[in-house]
C-alpha cells in the first residue's frame, strides 16, 4: 500500500501563492487515483482536488477551480497542487489520500480513499 507523504504547507499573505507536494512512499501512483483534501478547524474534511495518475484527468472542487492546479511529475512520482491567489478561507490542514477504486462521479468522498497522508498546515493571514 502506497502511503503518501505532503510537504510544501506554511504561511502566506492573502493574494499570495504556495505549492504542495504529495509523494508516494512505498511504492508507486501508477494505479492511484491522486486526491488532495483539506480541513479548517471546526468544519469537516472537505474535497480540493484530485487526479487519476494513469490518464492524467484531473478534477477539482468549486472553490479550487480556477485558482489551484493539480498536476503529476512522472519522474518523481509526485502530485503537486499549486495554489494561487489565496484566500484566508483556504486556511487548513490540506492532506493527500489515494485510492485505487471508485468512480469519476465519488472522487470527491474521502471516505473512498484508502490510504491518507499526515496533513500539511497552510494559513493564509496579513
Amino acid at each position: 500500500q502506497v502511503q503518501p507523504v505532503e510537504s510544501g504547507g506554511g504561511w502566506v499573505q492573502p493574494g499570495g501563492s504556495l505549492r504542495l507536494s504529495c509523494e508516494a512512499s512505498g511504492g508507486t501512483f501508477s494505479n492511484y487515483a491522486v486526491g488532495w483534501f483539506r480541513q479548517a478547524p471546526g468544519k469537516e474534511r472537505d474535497f480540493v482536488a484530485a487526479i487519476a495518475w494513469s490518464r492524467g484527468d484531473t478534477y477539482y472542487a468549486n472553490a479550487a477551480r480556477g485558482r489551484f492546479t493539480i498536476s503529476k511529475d512522472n519522474a518523481k512520482n509526485t502530485v503537486i497542487l499549486q495554489m494561487n491567489r489565496l484566500k484566508p478561507d483556504d486556511t487548513a490542514v490540506y492532506y493527500c489520500a489515494v485510492r485505487t477504486g471508485g468512480t469519476v462521479a465519488t472522487m470527491f468522498r474521502d471516505d473512498e480513499y484508502e490510504s491518507w497522508g499526515q496533513g500539511t498546515q497552510v494559513t493564509v493571514s496579513s
